[in-house]
């Protein structure tokens, strides 16, 4: 197992915590990766996108001059594609962008994904970013910085912890999730992942009284 430092508020070490092999050192598939992120952004598109065909802009049925003798080309319509106000030629419709993939294909995915940043050592965990229930932003920011100076962070937080929610939610290099909303593209896009020990716990399935802020504290008794 990889085992990673776990860090206070303050920037000083509470111990460390054990990461398991099954999902921070396994092999990552950069093929498979690049089927789930694709469907993911594909699955975010509204599908929406709309243009007229000839047939649809209103107007046109009349022939704008007669065919012969006025040296132009012959028209039918002023609404086909040559003209402005004209319909478009083979336009974007409506349509479904989603592409099928099973969760086996999401969660592998993202524990290579998981697995590649771990290696490099960009995986870090806090016990929490500010002390108290207040959210703080500044004192937030400062504990972030004394991890990590990356431009792109993910912070995976616990879905119940609304103080370092609110701290962090305002600044741009920050991308916040709930732990059971890690996914393979912001894994990919950050340059270091940030984990409380509530949420890895969380993501780990862990009940919190056995979790990795006890394996912290048990290592700091040692």
């Amino acid at each position: 197992m990889t085992s990673v430092d776990v860090r206070k508020a303050d920037g000083t070490t509470n111990g460390s915590v054990e990461l398991p092999d099954d999902i921070f050192d396994a092999q990552a598939s950069i093929p498979l990766m690049h089927q789930v992120v694709v469907a993911q952004l594909n699955a975010a598109r509204q599908g929406t996108h709309k243009a007229k065909s000839r047939g649809e802009v209103a107007g046109g049925g009349k022939k704008p001059y007669k065919q012969k003798g006025t040296g132009r080309a012959r028209q039918g319509s002023i609404r086909a594609p040559q003209f402005t106000g004209g319909g478009v030629v083979h336009g974007p419709v409506p349509r479904d962008y989603t592409q099928r993939v099973n969760k086996k294909m999401k969660a592998a995915a993202l524990r290579g994904a998981l697995s590649d940043r771990a290696r490099e050592g960009r995986v870090h965990v806090v016990e929490t970013f500010i002390e108290g229930e207040t959210p703080k932003t500044k004192d937030a920011l400062a504990a972030l910085r004394g991890i990590t100076e990356a431009r792109r962070v993910l912070v995976v937080l616990a879905r119940d912890d609304e103080a370092n929610w609110l701290s962090l939610r305002n600044e741009q290099s920050v991308h916040l999730l709930v732990a059971d909303q890690l996914n393979t593209h912001d894994v990919l896009v950050a340059d270091d992942v940030v984990f409380t020990t509530a949420a890895l716990d969380e993501f780990l399935g862990v009940p919190a009284e056995s979790g990795a802020s006890a394996d912290a504290d048990s290592n700091e008794e040692g």
